[in-house]
């Protein structure tokens, strides 16, 4: 089958624990995520299946949306309530000093990825040297944090709503909170609600995914609704097949001039299937079907 099923991720299963469950639901073995979420996170999981396993490129970087909860006084190793302790402070930081501190994090900047994650260093894991007591500094990257809400603040918790870029991590975002407003903080809970054009209005259930593969199936959004974002082309008979063999298109294979300078347009069928993704090519009005899926 393919399309793209979203899945409302419990906490405590591993995002490669909910795979397992849409594969069987499915019946498909060409399955997988497009990033993804600690144990300890909720929300929005999208699983391409079938050929948009092709699509997960263009899936993965697009932005993200969370709720995240933080404690403020415990500092932990893997930056959440899961790990190991590192320090405790009785301070309480006021919402002034948390609303300035959210300021600070909020724009473009380099964010250091926790010690435990999932990023390679000289071809290993992240956690698997940090598990070795192997001393772990994930090399910084740059981030966008575009969107920062303070929802609620209790003095020991701020609830925090962010729109943030591909590659960011809520628990190093937690982490710098806390450095910055004196008292060390830590990720307590996260709820992813939207991935790119993916939202929880379109999300299934676990008990779904076991339950009802029947309702999981039509929960699947078809491949011409995906990537809606991207400019749309659509081709001329010739340039149909032009595109099934991978040949470059022009302007005379085309019924319709991709709008704007978007780098990467979709290419698709008179009858309004995705046929491929295409990339501008050297030559004006030129057009090169980099990833085929026919």
């Amino acid at each position: 089958m393919d399309g793209v099923l979203v899945v409302d991720k419990p906490q405590g299963l591993t995002s490669h624990d909910v795979v397992a469950l849409a594969r069987r639901a499915l019946g498909e073995t060409r399955l997988g995520h497009t990033g993804t979420l600690d144990p300890l996170a909720t929300g929005v999981l999208p699983l391409a299946s079938g050929r948009a396993t092709r699509l997960v490129q263009f899936l993965m970087a697009s932005e993200k949306e969370y709720e995240a909860r933080i404690r403020f006084g415990l500092t932990t190793d893997t930056y959440d309530v899961t790990g190991q302790e590192v320090a405790t402070s009785g301070a309480i930081p006021p919402r002034a000093a948390v609303e300035a501190a959210l300021g600070t994090l909020t724009g473009e900047y380099l964010q250091a990825p926790p010690a435990y994650s999932a990023k390679k260093i000289g071809g290993r894991r992240a956690y698997e040297l940090a598990r070795a007591a192997h001393a772990v500094e994930p090399t910084p990257v740059m981030v966008a944090v575009r969107r920062v809400a303070l929802v609620t603040f209790d003095d020991i918790t701020a609830t925090v709503r962010l729109t943030c870029s591909a590659g960011f991590y809520v628990r190093s975002f937690a982490h710098s909170l806390g450095m910055l407003v004196g008292t060390g903080a830590c990720l307590e809970a996260l709820r992813r609600t939207r991935s790119g054009e993916f939202t929880l209005a379109q999300a299934v259930s676990v008990l779904t995914l076991q339950r009802a593969p029947g309702d999981t199936a039509s929960a699947v959004v078809p491949m011409e609704r995906l990537l809606w974002q991207m400019p749309r082309v659509t081709v001329t008979a010739e340039g149909h097949d032009r595109v099934s063999h991978g040949r470059e298109l022009g302007p005379s294979h085309v019924l319709e001039a991709a709008p704007g300078d978007s780098a990467w347009v979709r290419l698709m069928s008179t009858e309004g299937a995705l046929l491929a993704i295409g990339a501008r090519s050297a030559r004006p009005g030129s057009l090169h079907p980099s990833v085929v899926l026919i």
